[in-house]
């Protein structure tokens, strides 16, 4: 048994070194500029929430699946316009779908090319009788289909004509050919305009796109009338990730109800002023807290009060170490629900402290109080622990269908927390009581807060 705690006690100086090593310097790992990640509400930046348009969904489409490749689209459109750290969650609640976009860091700029452009779905618009633009559709095995940009294939590339004039070249999909035969065959002679989301595309001469079609266009097309800059950029979102459906925000009831591309439902800008002003204060009020409870241990336990602060210690290092390995989003409900966590931590140092004290109070020895102790408060810290888990879990589930972020940061937060309290408590707390005052003989009752 004494070689098993030398053992465990080598294990955990490494670990305790390793994960030290990890998050020093403080200064800098602690305020974000690297190691940890901060989230949009440290480290400012924006957060969007828009919903889906899945109206033009065939039947054999299933809604999860549309919506799951429309996530992963994003998050490489949002790569090529080179934010770092971006958060993209689906969403779904009674049957409708949306997407929850988090930016840290992004500026105002950044954050409306991102609006503009990033979700946005190309649409070929006809001209009604009336002279408004209407979108181009097209029967398909018995269904219409509005030609769209979602009929891409992924190897669009940019081509200069005999004037140097770049031009976007695409080609359609199986589906995509049909319908765009359909289209300009009925519209040779007439304009066939495009659309970038709600707004068309305009050239570099500020006019809209809508060249007139001279025949019947099948397997390719091209855009021109692009700056040299802006074509390449709509080539290379377009590459990143196909957009399937139209992401916006729904508005009205039932018959009135009408869907407005490519504008967020929600939209909530933090500054980053406020981030740093919440991280400092957040530190201040975590340093008074965790003051007040060691002094709190080591008054109350005495001995068991000090060890059960330096096995705090190796905790708080080894839980920012793993935020800075993996990595893990810290926010501002991820700051107290490590607090919570670390008085959670505490909270099984106390019912073994007690059990503990107990057995000494019936005379008997050091090293079986402490294992008699860990014995009898392992089922209720097992319990306790469990039943937090649970709620980790459903707090993280309506966190990420419901795209608050601030939820599932707390969930997470406090689910690695408390995972890692009872690791220090069973292993730490134990080893340390077991090699410091578990082969004692002689028992000062009031060196271990024992009062008689």
């Amino acid at each position: 048994m004494r070689r098993k705690n030398i053992y465990l006690l080598i294990f955990i100086v490494v670990l305790f070194g390793v994960s030290l090593w990890s998050i020093v310097p403080f200064g800098t790992k602690l305020l974000g500029s690297q190691g940890l990640n901060l989230g949009l509400d440290l480290r400012g930046g924006s957060y969007l929430v828009y919903q889906a348009d899945l109206s033009g969904l065939g039947p054999d489409e299933n809604p999860d699946e549309v919506m799951e490749g429309m996530k992963k689209a994003i998050e490489r459109r949002i790569d090529v316009l080179g934010l770092s750290q971006p958060i993209v969650q689906v969403q779904s609640q009674g049957g409708e779908y949306g997407i929850a976009i988090q930016l840290p860091g992004a500026s105002e700029s950044q954050t409306e090319e991102v609006k503009g452009k990033m979700v946005a779905l190309l649409t070929f618009m006809e001209q009604d009788s009336s002279g408004n633009w209407t979108p181009a559709t097209g029967v398909v095995d018995g269904e219409e289909l509005t030609l769209t940009s979602r009929y891409f294939q992924q190897n669009t590339y940019i081509r200069l004509d005999s004037l140097n004039r770049p031009l976007v070249i695409f080609h359609w999909d199986e589906t995509g050919q049909e319908l765009s035969a359909q289209v300009t065959e009925r519209l040779i002679g007439k304009p066939l305009a495009i659309y970038l989301g709600a707004e068309p595309l305009r050239g570099e001469d500020g006019h809209i796109i809508a060249p007139t079609v001279q025949s019947v266009i099948r397997e390719s097309g091209q855009i021109e009338g692009l700056s040299a800059h802006d074509a390449q950029e709509l080539s290379d979102l377009l590459n990143a990730g196909r957009v399937s459906i139209s992401l916006g925000h729904w508005s009205g009831e039932g018959d009135s109800r009408a869907f407005t591309a490519n504008v967020p439902l929600y939209e909530r800008t933090v500054d980053a002023t406020l981030g740093t002003d919440s991280i400092h204060k957040s530190i201040l009020a975590a340093m008074i807290g965790i003051i007040l409870l060691l002094l709190f241990m080591i008054v109350y336990y005495r001995l068991l009060g000090l060890i059960a602060c330096v096995s705090l210690g190796i905790y708080g290092v080894i839980l920012l170490a793993i935020f800075n390995f993996f990595p893990i989003t810290v926010t501002l409900p991820g700051i107290a629900a490590f607090i919570l966590s670390l008085g959670m931590a505490v909270d099984a140092n106390i019912l073994i402290f007690e059990r503990m004290k107990e057995e000494i109070r019936t005379g008997r020895g050091l090293g079986a109080s402490v294992e008699a102790g860990f014995n009898r408060a392992w089922t209720a810290i097992r319990d306790s622990n469990i039943t937090t888990f649970i709620a980790c879990v459903v707090l993280l589930w309506f966190g990420t269908k419901l795209g608050a972020f601030m939820v599932s940061g707390f969930a997470i937060t406090l689910f690695i927390g408390v995972a890692l309290s009872m690791f220090t408590a069973i292993v730490v707390t134990r080893t340390l009581l077991r090699i410091i005052i578990g082969r004692r003989t002689t028992v000062n009752p009031a060196v271990y807060g024992v009062r008689t």
